[in-house]
């Protein structure tokens, strides 16, 4: 049975063998917050890589028993990121969770050639995958990529929409609906965005890519809305009830999901794939809730 509510998730995880999360610089509420809930919930062990002296401030003012996690200390923000990657190399990990440290230093952390968590000798695409529970939509929606890449290439692009098909399968989606977005359902040779969704969409015809329907391109009301999808005479699988969106750049995606969440009071969980752990990043202004749905999805995923 797939799921179909964020909640599910953290019912899902339960059933898995618990995993050790550990936060890079984890000195602020949300992350704190969302930690801990986790470990109340039975979902994860943590370790919180930060300045232990702020940490306890934080589980002082909201009555969190610091004892519940390891703290390891280090008030440097990009060193706690660098050591927080360590610990998940020694093996003292299975998750990674950004803190308060910003995109590009957790990023450096997780993609230095030496030390970082990129798979030996490996070309592999790290890419962000946003599973979006929004008030709108009957189902879970499954994106990409709306923080990494700012302008994914056709490769890129097939490995992201494998990792949405590797996800959506994780959620109990058997058969995923991937809709590869374009700014018209046309197909138009001008528009690299169609040219490659019609690349991708023939290869998953050939089989090249497996395990899922895959349509493109498509618009955004026409992967969405059945309506929109049937007045344009879109048939197939995809068209009107897309379970996993493939967005052309990453102004689209990210302007999506902001849309979602601030406005249509979507709830998510979200991680970077390609690495040798699943790795949460969620914005900083992201709410503890979807702080805590992001380290269910990665406890889903995680090996």
């Amino acid at each position: 049975m797939s799921i179909t509510k964020l909640d599910q998730i953290l019912e899902a995880v339960k059933a898995k063998p618990k995993k050790r999360l550990v936060a890079a610089y984890a000195n602020d509420e949300h992350t704190i917050e969302a930690v801990y809930k986790a470990i109340e919930a039975n979902i994860v062990e943590a370790t919180l890589v930060g300045d232990e002296q702020t940490i306890e401030h934080v589980c002082k003012q909201h009555g969190f028993d610091v004892s519940k996690f390891q703290i390891v200390q280090q008030a440097d923000e990009q060193k706690a990121g660098f050591c927080a990657v360590a610990l998940i190399n020694e093996g003292k990990g299975d998750i990674l969770m950004k803190g308060l440290l910003s995109t590009d230093k957790y990023m450096r952390s997780i993609l230095n050639k030496e030390t970082g968590l990129m798979p030996a000798g490996s070309k592999a695409v790290l890419s962000h995958v946003t599973v979006l529970e929004t008030p709108n939509y009957p189902k879970l929606i499954l994106c990409s990529d709306v923080a990494i890449i700012p302008a994914p290439d056709l490769a890129q692009k097939i490995a992201m929409t494998n990792y949405l098909i590797q996800t959506a399968k994780a959620l109990g989606i058997n058969q995923p609906k991937v809709a590869i977005l374009a700014a018209t359902e046309q197909m138009l040779v001008g528009m690299q965005a169609c040219t490659d969704a019609a690349i991708i969409s023939k290869m998953a015809d050939r089989g090249q890519i497996k395990g899922a329907y895959i349509d493109g391109p498509l618009s955004l009301d026409a992967a969405l809305d059945k309506e929109s999808a049937s007045i344009k005479k879109l048939t197939g699988q995809v068209a009107g009830d897309a379970d996993c969106l493939l967005f052309p750049n990453i102004e689209a995606g990210n302007i999506f999901y902001k849309s979602n969440t601030k406005l249509a009071n979507a709830e998510l969980g979200a991680m970077v794939m390609g690495a040798k752990v699943p790795c949460i990043l969620t914005s900083r202004g992201d709410s503890a809730k979807s702080k805590m749905y992001s380290i269910a999805l990665a406890a889903l995923t995680a090996k």
